[in-house]
């Protein structure tokens, strides 16, 4: 007779759930009645869990203070000198071309000697970025841009350098340098295109690495904050058993060391998930309130130089005219972008898009635009004035140009004069108004790392590791008695 299937040894073995991995736990527990081994098993949990979670505190909130220490006083910085870099090659060509405006003219030889000095002011302010450029550079790409530009920058110095000589040699009228003179600017000029577009990769190569480093830093204390808040809890459940096994099978309403323990540990946790959200919040304040802004407002600036090189350009080279003026007025777009089809227009167009949006100048400049980017990322105090000023005085700049332009076909020594005399002192509260504003956003920027690094101050070890030796011998005390009385 055939064994019927259900009741073969195979069905029952297909049938048997597989209870080995269960009672294997099942083992390490203690049983329901010994309560001295649950004592020992959540006392010795809770201790170690909140070993864990301290450890994970302290090195977590390591992680974030490193991610804010380097993008407050490393990646930021190499922005910043990528973009003063730019600043001071624009300028340098400018005074070049001031030097030639003036001539050998003695009513202009105070605009001469300024132009030198700022010259050689701004040499050794490029040389010294690039000299710091490369002593920070991060990797071998890097490396070799600098080295590049540098070749570039040592070629255009050459350059310049001979067009100074042949200034001086030649004792060119103001505004008409002789041939030689003029065909020795046209080739250094002629580099700084190639040098400003370097530039401005670096400085946008570094500026992708801190932005990188901020998304980076902001993952960072997310994950931080889950994980603590998990172990943390799990640390505070387990103490809270602990707490009622005790009540249970002793009948004891509390137990004072272990509710201090679970107080304390409470308090550290709140405390280490409050100090990492602080130190994230200062980070978006200095990335995102501050930095935005910092790097569109120094960009405008650099910008700006070149642009102010383009009016000296455009008097100085006839011939290369149409040229300098769209150059103006790509730059001038660029700065605070309006409805206008070019240069000649312009001015007027600033000044009707402002009349209109006078309650509201971030709507009267295109949010494309570098000081659109500021208008629109207000944030501290004093903040909305000082851009505000900084447009007015860009105002009152772009309408001299104006003038100039008018003035360049039919007096060029008057244009001159205006060029280097009103239209220079105006340009100078432009910039000094925009420095105002970079001055703002950049101590907000330190404020929020200094207080980000001040957030993390003693969470990064003796908090948390201090912490988890009081709950230690805490929860010693309070369970030591309790077990004595089953000796």
């Amino acid at each position: 007779m055939t064994t019927p299937l259900a009741h073969t040894p195979a069905a029952r073995t297909e049938t048997r759930p597989d209870t080995g991995a269960l009672a294997r736990v099942r083992a390490l527990l203690p049983g329901r009645a010994d309560t001295p081994r649950w004592i020992r098993l959540l006392a010795i949990a809770a201790v170690l869990l909140t070993a864990v979670t301290a450890l994970a505190m302290a090195a977590d909130a390591r992680a974030t203070r490193t991610g804010v220490n380097v993008i407050g006083h490393h990646t930021a910085p190499t922005v910043t000198a990528t973009e003063d870099l730019y600043f001071a090659l624009a300028d340098m060509d400018a005074q070049v071309a001031n030097v030639l405006l003036a001539g050998s003219d003695s009513t202009l030889a105070t605009v001469r000697s300024t132009a030198l000095a700022t010259y050689e002011q701004r040499r050794e302010q490029a040389d010294a970025d690039l000299q710091q450029a490369m002593t920070i550079a991060t990797n071998d790409d890097a490396a070799r841009q600098i080295r590049e530009l540098l070749d570039k920058f040592g070629q255009y110095e050459a350059l310049a350098a001979d067009t100074l000589q042949l200034s001086d040699i030649d004792h060119g009228t103001a505004g008409q340098p002789s041939a030689r003179t003029l065909d020795a600017y046209r080739a250094a000029t002629g580099l700084v295109p190639d040098l400003l577009s370097r530039a401005q990769r670096l400085a946008d190569r570094n500026s992708g690495v801190l932005s990188q480093a901020y998304q980076d830093s902001e993952h960072t204390t997310v994950a931080a904050r889950t994980r603590i808040a998990g172990l943390g809890t799990l640390a505070l459940g387990v103490l809270i058993g602990l707490q009622i096994v005790l009540r249970v099978t002793l009948r004891r309403r509390i137990n004072p060391a272990l509710a201090a323990a679970t107080v304390l540990a409470a308090v550290v946790l709140a405390g280490g998930l409050a100090a990492n959200a602080a130190a994230a919040h200062q980070l978006k304040t200095a990335k995102e309130d501050a930095f935005d802004s910092l790097l569109a407002l120094r960009q405008a600036r650099a910008l700006s130089y070149d642009g102010n090189a383009d009016e000296s350009r455009y008097l100085l080279d006839p011939a290369h005219a149409a040229g300098y003026q769209q150059s103006f007025f790509d730059k001038s777009q660029r700065l605070a972008r309006v409805q206008a089809r070019g240069a000649d227009d312009y001015s007027g167009a600033l000044d009707k898009a402002l009349a209109t949006h006078a309650g509201d100048p971030q709507q009267a400049v295109g949010a494309d635009s570098f000081l659109g980017q500021e208008l629109r990322n207000i944030t501290f105090g004093g903040e909305q004035q000082a851009a505000t000023q900084t447009l007015a005085a860009y105002q009152v700049y772009q309408r001299d140009d104006h003038a100039l332009r008018g003035l360049a076909g039919t007096d060029l020594r008057a244009a001159i004069a205006l060029n280097t005399g009103a239209s220079n002192d105006h340009f100078a509260a432009y910039d000094k108004a925009l420095v105002a504003t970079i001055d703002i956003n950049q101590r907000a920027f330190d404020t929020a790392i200094t207080q980000g690094e001040n957030e993390l101050a003693g969470w990064t070890a003796w908090v948390p590791y201090g912490a988890a030796m009081v709950v230690a011998i805490l929860v010693l005390l309070g369970v030591r008695p309790r077990l004595a009385e089953y000796r």
